[in-house]
C-alpha cells in the first residue's frame, strides 16, 4: 500500500512499489535519519525481504552477497554524509566482479548543499566511474504531476535493468529530501486520490526493459570450430565467473567429444559439478602444483572462458607460450593480464560450446596421441603427494582440501580472497557433484567478506559454510551480528596464521625483521571471544584429524559454528613448495 502522509512518503513509496514491480526482492538498511521515508517504504512492502545491518560497508557487502547468489540486484540504503562513502569498497568489487547491486543513498536538499550544513557532503557522483549509471533523483514537491510519477516509476525501472546489464554492476540513486522526513501528514502535501499515483498496470512495471543473450555468430562459430580442429594440444581453461546456466554441462560435452583437457578454475563453476558421461576424464583441477612441468610439452591452443584463472603458474604458462589464445566472454570484457589474445569473441557461452560440437561432430580431429593422458597423469600424481603431504599435519591447504571434499552437495561453500581461494584452487581435486562456491574475487580484497558470505547465505536460506584468515576475520568482525539479527546459519572455518601468510610467496619475506613487523604484522589473537559475543559454537584445532572431526560434527549440527584453526604459514609454505618440486621436475 501506498504511504500518502507527505510528498516524501509518497515518493518513496511509489518508487518502492515500482521496484518491485521491476522484480526487486531484497533490501539492505543500514539506520539513518535522512533515509527515512525510503526505509518505511521499503518496510511497508510486502514483496520485498528488509535486512537491517548497523554498519554500512557491512551493509554493503551483505548486499554484494545477495547479488552474487541471486544474479539479482538488492536495494542498498543508506543517511547522507560519510555513512555513504562506506558503501565503496563493495561497489568497486560490483564493478570488478560484474554483480548487481542498485545503491541508494539519501542527500540533503541543494540549498543545504555548500554551506555548511551539517552531515551534507557532495554526494554527487560519488562513486566516479565504479558504477554503472548515476542519477541525481528529483525533490519529491507537493501534488506532483501524473509526469513526475511516471518519471520516478521509470527511474526505477531503468536502474533495475542497469544494474543487471550486461555487464552487470552497481547503479546510484541519489535522493534529496526535505523535511519532515518521518510519516507525519502534511495537508494539502499529496493528491486527493494517490492510491493509482502513477500506476499504469495493476502488477507489471510502468517500462519493461528486457535483453537477450548474445548468441554466437556463424563466423564466431566457424572461427573457434577450426582452430579447434587444427590444434594437436589444444586445452580449454575455464576461469572464474564463467558462463551462466547451463555452461558447465556444454563446455565438459565439448572436452569429451573432443578429448581435449579442461582446467576448471575453483571459481569456474566447473570443477565441482555434476559431470556428464566421460567428462571425469577430462577435467582437471590440480595443475597450480605441475603446469609448466617438463613433462608436459606447451599447448599449440589455449580456448579460454571467463576471468582470468587463479592459478599464477597457469598464468605463466599462459604467458610463456607462443599458443593461439582465445577468449569467449559473455560481457566483451577485455581480460588478459598477460596480452596473449588472439581473439576475443562476445557471445553467450553455452551456446557457443554446443554450436561447436555441433560443427565438429562429424569431423575427425588432429589431437596429438596422448596429449589429454599425459595430463591424466599429471593430475593423478598430483592428489597422490598432496595427500600423503598433508596425511598427518593440519597445515592451511589440508584444510581447505577437507571442506572442498566434505562439503554437502549444493550447500554453498564461501572462501575468502587471498590465501584461502589459492588454497582451494592449489588442493581441491575436481569432484562429480555440485558446491556452489563464491568468493569476491573481482577487486580481491579481504574486507566484507563474512557480510559478503552472510549475504549469499539469506539469498540462498541455506547454511552457508566460510572458510577465510585470520585478517579477514579480524576485518569484518561485526557483520557476525547479522547471524541473529537476520537469521542466518554459518560455518566459519579461521585460517588463523597469526598474520598475513600470503606474503611469504613473495621475494619481501627475505628482509627480515621489516618483512615480519610491516607484512606479516603478527598480532596474537584468538577469536574464542568473538565466538563467545556473538553467539556462535566454538572449537579450537591443531591437528588435521581434529579438524575433520569438528567440521563433520558442525556439519551434522544446526549451531551456527566457528572453527579456528591454528595454523603456521611457514610450515606451509614449505610443505607446498615440497609439492611443487616432487610435480614440477625440471627439464
Amino acid at each position: 500500500m501506498l504511504s500518502s502522509a507527505n510528498r516524501n512518503m509518497l515518493w518513496a513509496s511509489i518508487f518502492v512499489d515500482e521496484l518491485a514491480r521491476a522484480g526487486l526482492r531484497a533490501a539492505v538498511i543500514a539506520p539513518g535519519s535522512r533515509s527515512t521515508p525510503l526505509a518505511f517504504a521499503f518496510a511497508a512492502n510486502r514483496q520485498i525481504t528488509v535486512h537491517s545491518l548497523l554498519d554500512e560497508r557491512s551493509a554493503a557487502f551483505f548486499a554484494l552477497g545477495i547479488g552474487l547468489h541471486s544474479g539479482r540486484a538488492a536495494a542498498l540504503l543508506c543517511t547522507s554524509g560519510t555513512a555513504a562513502a562506506n558503501f565503496l569498497p563493495a561497489i568497486m568489487e560490483s564493478n570488478h566482479a560484474r554483480v548487481p547491486m542498485l545503491v541508494l543513498t539519501a542527500d540533503r536538499p541543494p540549498e543545504a548543499r555548500a554551506s555548511g550544513a551539517n552531515q551534507t557532503v557532495d554526494q554527487v557522483k560519488l562513486y566516479g566511474d565504479q558504477v554503472r549509471w548515476f542519477q541525481e533523483v528529483a525533490l519529491p514537491e507537493a501534488n506532483p504531476s501524473d509526469l513526475m510519477l511516471r518519471y520516478l516509476r521509470s527511474m526505477a525501472d531503468r536502474a533495475v535493468a542497469l544494474a543487471m546489464g550486461t555487464p552487470a554492476g552497481a547503479v546510484h540513486l541519489n535522493f534529496p529530501f526535505r523535511k519532515p522526513l518521518e510519516p507525519t501528514v502534511v495537508d494539502g502535501d499529496v493528491p486527493n486520490d494517490p492510491a493509482g499515483s502513477g500506476v499504469q498496470s495493476a502488477h507489471e512495471p510502468q517500462l519493461r526493459i528486457s535483453s537477450g543473450a548474445h548468441s554466437p555468430r556463424v563466423e564466431q562459430v566457424r572461427a573457434v570450430a577450426e582452430a579447434l580442429h587444427s590444434a594437436q594440444r589444444p586445452v580449454i581453461v575455464c576461469g572464474p565467473r564463467c558462463g551462466g546456466a547451463g555452461f558447465a554441462d556444454a563446455v565438459q560435452r565439448l572436452a569429451v567429444q573432443l578429448r581435449v583437457p579442461l582446467l576448471a578454475d575453483a571459481l569456474s563453476g566447473v570443477r565441482f559439478a555434476h559431470r556428464p558421461a566421460g567428462a571425469a576424464e577430462v577435467v582437471f583441477g590440480l595443475y597450480e602444483n605441475y603446469a609448466g612441468s617438463a613433462v608436459l610439452p606447451q599447448p599449440d591452443l589455449v580456448l579460454r572462458f571467463g576471468a582470468p584463472p587463479i592459478s599464477a603458474a597457469l598464468e605463466r604458462l599462459l604467458d610463456g607460450s607462443s599458443a593461439l589464445q582465445l577468449l569467449v566472454s559473455e560481457s566483451g570484457t577485455y581480460e588478459d593480464p598477460v596480452h596473449r589474445l588472439g581473439a576475443l569473441y562476445q557471445c553467450d557461452a553455452a551456446e557457443l560450446c554446443a554450436l561447436v560440437s555441433a560443427e565438429l561432430v562429424s569431423r575427425s580431429m588432429r589431437v596429438a596421441t596422448g596429449w589429454t593422458a599425459q595430463w591424466a597423469e599429471c593430475e593423478a600424481r598430483a592428489a597422490t603427494v598432496i595427500a600423503a603431504e598433508f596425511a598427518s599435519d593440519a597445515v592451511e591447504g589440508s584444510v581447505v582440501a577437507t571442506v572442498g571434499a566434505a562439503q554437502p552437495e549444493g550447500v554453498p561453500l564461501f572462501i575468502a580472497s587471498s590465501l584461502p581461494v589459492r588454497h582451494l584452487d592449489q588442493f581441491a581435486a575436481p569432484r562429480a557433484t555440485l558446491m556452489p562456491v563464491y568468493c569476491n574475487r573481482g577487486a580481491s580484497g579481504i574486507d566484507g567478506t563474512i557480510s559478503s558470505a552472510l549475504g549469499v547465505a539469506a539469498s540462498s536460506g541455506q547454511r552457508i559454510t566460510l572458510v577465510l584468515g585470520d585478517l579477514a576475520f579480524y576485518h569484518d568482525l561485526n557483520a557476525l551480528l547479522a547471524l541473529r539479527r537476520c537469521g542466518l546459519q554459518a560455518i566459519i572455518v579461521v585460517l588463523n596464521n597469526n598474520g598475513g601468510g600470503i606474503f611469504r610467496r613473495l621475494p619481501v619475506a627475505k628482509f627480515e625483521p621489516t618483512f615480519t613487523d610491516l607484512f606479516v604484522t603478527p598480532h596474537g589473537l584468538e577469536f574464542s571471544g568473538a565466538a563467545a559475543l556473538f553467539g556462535l559454537h566454538y572449537q579450537l584445532v591443531v591437528e588435521i584429524r581434529e579438524f575433520k572431526a569438528a567440521f563433520h560434527a558442525a556439519l551434522a549440527g544446526y549451531e551456527n559454528q566457528l572453527i579456528e584453526v591454528q595454523t603456521d604459514s611457514a610450515a606451509h609454505e614449505v610443505a607446498r613448495q615440497r609439492i611443487i618440486a616432487a610435480l614440477r621436475p625440471a627439464g
